[in-house]
């Protein structure tokens, strides 16, 4: 179990990234979404231990995150979201300088392993070439190979599946799925469909703090007859956005589908079945409202 209570991060120029972060995360996959800029990075580098915070508290399992960070790395397999390497390295080489620096010292052992890591993210077809010519999404499944050396308990993935095509999304969220029954791993993300996917419980972050967290199904039946539809042309869209409370909009076959959030239906609307889409943007809307209302 992750335990954080009361995390906050204050960056000297006076911005506050983090506020009074407080979350129970237990084994398997968890959900932390959010848009740019609502702290998720730095979230994930706090917990990771690659910064320290302004207050508060981390602990997993019987390790204290600030205090013992080394004791920590020693159990966490991180894959930041902008993921370096030397590029004319093969996958292979560069696999064992990691397990090298992971204190995997004996050559045998440290073969054993990167040969196993290179199968299971479906890498050793290409072991002896250079990262530099992988796609996206090779590269991300060799951050992922990286980040299972030493068999963490803890694994975080930062904004994984940004920019990469449907295919090796897919094949990347299926890695994913299969590494996180036994051990904790959070997924923080802007794509709601990943943590649809693939996250019995999850975390809406922003503006720095948790809005919302719960099981995703959960979550979705509190919008239950709620979410209305309506396709209207373009041009009516900042009339709609006067009169009622829209949580998201999108362009189809030229005009705009437009999800309002109401107790009662709405003239001219139909029902919807909401998802976790709804759910999230409207969390966004009402933290948007909350912030002039804060800031005053």
């Amino acid at each position: 179990m992750l335990e954080l209570s009361g995390v906050s991060h204050v960056y000297p120029n006076g911005t506050r990234a983090l506020d009074d972060v407080t979350l129970s995360i237990p084994k398997g996959m968890f959900g932390l979404l959010g848009p740019n800029g609502a702290g998720k990075s730095t979230l994930m580098r706090t917990i990771a231990g690659l910064q320290a915070p302004t207050a508060g508290s981390i602990r997993f399992g019987d390790i204290d995150v600030l205090a013992e960070p080394d004791r920590l790395r020693r159990t966490l397999g991180y894959l930041p979201q902008d993921f370096g390497v030397y590029p004319r390295i093969s996958a292979q080489a560069m696999l064992d300088h990691m397990a090298v620096l992971k204190g995997i010292g004996d050559a045998k052992e440290r073969r054993g392993v990167v040969e196993h890591l290179l199968n299971q993210t479906n890498l050793w077809s290409v072991r002896g070439k250079a990262i530099a010519g992988f796609s996206g999404g090779m590269r991300q499944r060799f951050g992922i190979a990286q980040a299972l050396i030493g068999d963490p308990e803890l694994i975080i993935v930062d904004e994984p599946t940004a920019g990469l095509d449907p295919e090796e999304r897919n094949r990347f969220l299926n890695l994913l799925a299969g590494i996180g029954e036994n051990v904790v791993v959070i997924l923080s993300t802007h794509i709601v469909e990943d943590v649809a996917d693939l996250c019995p419980r999850m975390a809406v972050l922003a503006a720095g703090r948790v809005q919302l967290e719960g099981a995703p199904r959960e979550l979705i039946r509190s919008t239950a007859g709620r979410v209305w539809q309506r396709t209207i042309p373009h041009t009516q869209l900042p009339d709609m956005q006067a009169a009622h409370e829209v949580i998201s909009h999108r362009f189809f076959a030229g005009e705009i589908v437009v999800h309002v959030l109401a107790d009662e239906r709405p003239e001219g609307f139909d029902p919807v079945v909401g998802g976790l889409e709804d759910v999230y943007f409207a969390t966004l809307a009402e933290t948007r409202r909350a912030a002039p209302a804060q800031a005053a």
